[in-house]
């Protein structure tokens, strides 16, 4: 069953892995890869660099916005390219999604492993993978989120490596636990607190395994230079000037300055001034309900068990992995809202807690499970039906909208009707709609050439980006001009525009929604 299960997943990938546009950072991320190819290209073999045909126009390491974020996965995808001779964009950026969203399979693996060796359970372990599978945003970001997906994936990797480690302190283990980590940390910088997360449960593993603390302390003094030379040697921007490039990323990423708004409860905020109950609210309005009421009763009962006899609690492997696993959670939540971080694009930043939410949904699995096995007959005769029906709607629910919504599923609202969402939160803020405004289009318009246009912030998402997926015949008739009134078509993902256009745009002639929320439409302007 586990193995059908994950084959089915990686079909599925395949078979709809053309059906997502480019989001709005994926031309810059592609691009980060390109500069840092040929960074590395320069030293290892620089006369055979070039000789490359655009070794010109490429930038260098110098002139590259993206230098904080790190390449371990962009860089290994423009080689590729390369090795696969894929020339044309529309072919470039589907190999991509397809390669992501088998990173994210990979990555729903190492889950499943991880549930299971947490609760003693193959069927536990392979209905958590199901249920982070089962949850539509991250279903489809998982084709086109290089940051935040990817960056989930290598996290619960190095979370494993971290529990095989605190298992049996070996320096093998420790070699493996340093190699996981630094990929996590040359996704995102956000991977730094790995380091912290293994020494703090480190210690407390010795201190309640005495007999092990001299394998401890030995796994710590290897774990930790280790993964400073592996974290060096993935992302090429630290190999000049590593303590000051990489202190000049992490800051860049936990002190980002770029003033912008986003649309939050009604409201169009500065993100560089969010409320403290952000995160929470974005998580619970994307997750599905059943999840997030699996996962209350989770800290429920490990808050019970934990409080009742703290020390108790701890002495025991299972209590001292939820221990972590809170930490997993809580930790990073709870260092955005003190150190008031700036976030954007809803909670996405913070996807990589999701699988720790989900292995406290089980954990709450197991405990209604016991309080189940307490009730007496009569009261489980009488709640087996209602009971029954809830989690059958809770489980199929979030599997519904996903083929209804396709590929639409980064539009997913927990409990929310589309018609209030829109009001609440962003919309379609990845810009994927606009590829299905292009092609509707050039379906309708036989012209051999149809200008496009649409707001001036938003025009690399909507038109430049969804031109990258056509048809090289069709990309062609497309003429991306620079102003609404230069053009015959106007189309709108309506970010940072959330209000209707007025009539002076134009007639709309095509228009997609999701669950009732409007996310693109597309205007006949006035001759």
């Amino acid at each position: 069953m586990v193995g059908a299960f994950f084959g089915l997943l990686a079909l599925v990938g395949v078979l709809l892995h053309r059906d997502y546009g480019v989001p709005w950072d994926e031309q810059i991320d592609r691009l980060n890869g390109i500069i840092n190819a040929k960074y590395v290209a320069l030293h290892l073999a620089p006369e055979l660099a070039k000789r490359e045909e655009n070794f010109a126009t490429i930038p260098d390491m110098s002139q590259n916005e993206d230098l904080d974020h790190g390449v371990f996965f962009q860089l290994p995808l423009v080689l590729l390219e390369r090795v696969a001779g894929v020339n044309d964009t529309r072919e470039i950026y589907f190999m991509r999604h397809l390669v992501t969203f088998f990173t994210f399979v990979a990555g729903a693996y190492v889950f499943y492993r991880l549930a299971t060796w947490r609760f003693a359970s193959w069927k536990l372990g392979l209905l958590g993978a199901a249920a982070l599978v089962a949850s539509p945003r991250f279903f489809a970001e998982a084709f086109y989120n290089y940051k935040d997906l990817v960056f989930l994936s290598f996290f619960t990797l190095a979370i494993y490596t971290l529990l095989l480690l605190l298992r049996r302190p070996t320096w093998q283990r420790a070699l493996l636990h340093a190699a996981a980590t630094a990929a996590a940390v040359d996704v995102r910088s956000m991977g730094i607190i790995l380091p912290a997360l293994t020494l703090g449960f480190l210690f407390l593993e010795a201190s309640f395994r005495p007999l092990r603390r001299r394998g401890f302390a030995l796994a710590a003094l290897l774990y930790l230079p280790l993964s400073a030379l592996f974290i060096v040697l993935g992302w090429p921007y630290l190999w000049e000037n590593p303590l000051s490039h990489f202190a000049a990323a992490f800051l860049h990423f936990s002190r980002y300055t770029y003033e912008s708004s986003t649309l939050y409860l009604g409201q169009q905020i500065s993100i560089l001034h969010l409320p403290w109950h952000y995160v929470p609210v974005w998580l619970l309005v994307t997750t599905p309900v059943l999840y997030s009421a699996l996962a209350g009763i989770g800290i429920r009962a490990l808050l019970r068990d934990a409080l009742k006899a703290p020390l108790k609690w701890l002495s025991t492997t299972e209590g001292r992995h939820d221990a972590l696993f809170m930490a997993w959670l809580l930790g990073p939540v709870l260092a955005i809202i003190v150190l008031q971080s700036v976030l954007y694009d809803g909670w996405r930043h913070l996807y990589f807690v999701y699988p720790a939410w989900l292995l406290l949904a089980l954990r709450g699995v197991q405990a209604a499970q016991a309080g189940w096995q307490r009730a007496t007959a009569s009261t489980r005769r009488l709640l087996r039906v209602p009971a029954g029906m809830l989690l059958i709607l809770g489980l199929l629910h979030p599997l519904y909208r996903m083929v209804r919504d396709h590929p639409y599923q980064n539009m997913y609202f927990s409990f929310l009707p589309g018609t209030v969402a829109h009001q609440l939160f962003e919309r379609d803020y990845w810009g994927l709609s606009g590829w299905q405004g292009m092609a509707w289009i050039l379906r309708q318009d036989a012209s051999p050439h149809i200008t496009v246009g649409t707001d001036l912030r938003t025009r690399t998402i909507v038109l430049l980006n969804s031109r990258l997926l056509l048809p090289p015949a069709e990309r062609a008739r497309v003429e991306v001009v620079p102003s609404p009134k230069q053009a015959k078509y106007f189309m709108t993902v309506y970010r940072w525009h959330p209000a209707p256009y007025p009539p002076s745009y134009g007639r709309e002639i095509y228009q997609i929604q999701v669950n009732g929320n409007k996310i693109l439409s597309v205007f006949r302007r006035p001759d």
